[in-house]
């Protein structure tokens, strides 16, 4: 069977418009067009949908029945091509922990100036593809390269690495840290999202992790004394907490800020996101060891 939709479109046509042809000014082609668009229709069907008079056309018994499905599969095409319009003009971006830290609100100001047609959301997921394999984003902002071959990435920026710890902590009365302040000690972190790992430190100097599941209740945990962390400048810019402070730790490596999509099925809006976001970062102040 053969059915393409615009044989259901000229049955919806004839029905609603009344005769072949209005049908044919509805649906702009000739009345001959929408004579064999119906012909083929019933013809693949092997039943009579219409009946027809030279006054008046109307369903057949079958027809009804079909009409009511054919509006359905044609209800459903429109929303599709709906769901595809919103997509161009939404641009969904997820993240775990913190979204672009100090440059999101210039990302957002530019993207407004250079595309008025789209609309930009972040979209917080703490997931380990921050909501891109779980559809809630079309794009994703990673700080860990995902091993998922499903999911492809471009390096949009880097961001210094910076310790958390409560105010009153005496290490807090430095103005810059290194890693090995934190051997031995207990450092909050997220399995799942988080950019702080053992290889950071010699096997010998590792500090002691304890898992956590949520920003606030690592920044809790923090506040609380005697439990340390490390994240990005990111985290810093958007997340002060009273009873907390950051410091830049001079010796980590810089955390790599990764835009990530679906292999395969690359945004259309993603390279100028990519571009715009990449451009940000290299106007800001380049990292220091």
């Amino acid at each position: 069977m053969s059915l393409e939709l615009r044989h259901l479109r000229a049955l919806a046509a004839v029905v609603d418009a009344g005769t072949f042809t209005d049908a044919a000014i509805e649906l702009h082609c000739s009345q001959a067009a929408v004579s064999r668009a119906i012909l083929v229709l019933e013809t693949e069907l092997g039943a009579q949908l219409l009946s027809r008079s030279t006054r008046h056309v109307a369903l057949t018994p079958l027809g009804e029945r079909i009409l009511a499905r054919a509006r359905r599969i044609l209800l459903e095409v429109t929303l599709i091509g709906d769901e595809a319009k919103a997509a161009t003009l939404e641009l969904r971006v997820g993240y775990a922990w913190s979204t672009l830290g100090a440059h999101t609100s210039t990302v957002q100001r530019r993207w407004r100036a250079e595309h008025p047609e789209s609309h930009l959301v972040f979209r917080q997921s703490n997931t380990p593809t921050a909501g891109l394999l779980d559809g809630e984003a079309e794009l994703a902002v990673l700080r860990t390269t995902p091993r998922d071959p499903r999911i492809e990435t471009v390096l949009v920026g880097e961001e210094r690495r910076v310790a958390v710890l409560a105010k009153e902590d005496p290490l807090a009365r430095r103005r810059t840290l290194v890693l090995d302040d934190f051997a031995g000690k207990t450092l909050a972190v997220d399995a799942r999202t988080g950019t702080t790992v053992g290889s950071l430190w010699p096997a010998d100097r590792s500090p002691v992790f304890i898992p956590t599941t949520s920003l606030d209740e690592w920044l809790t945990l923090i506040a609380d004394g005697d439990v340390f962390g490390v994240t990005s400048e990111a985290t810093a810019a958007q997340h002060p907490r009273p009873g907390v402070v950051y410091r830049p730790l001079r010796d980590a490596p810089a955390i790599e800020v990764r835009l990530a999509w679906w292999r395969g099925a690359k945004p259309v809006m993603a390279d100028a996101l990519a571009q715009l976001i990449t451009g940000t970062y290299d106007e800001a102040p380049q990292l220091t060891k």
